[in-house]
């Protein structure tokens, strides 16, 4: 999944002053892994794995889809201005069956 986000949102990671902020309001564009599944009542639930607490839901696969990218825009919006780590680290592992 692509998402378009503000520049900004990097201030506190890259380290940037007031001035280069300014400079930096264009977009960017970030991808981010999104689990889809149904549950019992058969609404679709898209959760974002790299955002702790960013899921969404919707009648359908692609109205869950829209709603979880806009979810993952707020959450992201919201981690920058408490000066929290926009994401957490995720990995695959191996598991022998």
């Amino acid at each position: 999944m692509f998402l378009a986000a503000p520049r900004s949102l990097l201030k506190r990671h890259i380290g940037s002053t007031f001035i280069a902020e300014a400079m930096l309001m264009e977009h960017f564009t970030m991808k981010f892994i999104v689990t889809l599944d149904r549950d019992e009542d058969g609404v679709w639930i898209a959760e974002c794995p790299a955002i702790p607490g960013c899921v969404s839901q919707g009648a359908t696969r692609d109205e869950a889809m829209a709603n979880v990218q806009e979810a993952i825009a707020a959450c992201l919006e919201v981690r920058a201005e408490r000066g929290m780590p926009l994401t957490v680290e995720t990995r695959e592992v191996d598991v022998a069956t």
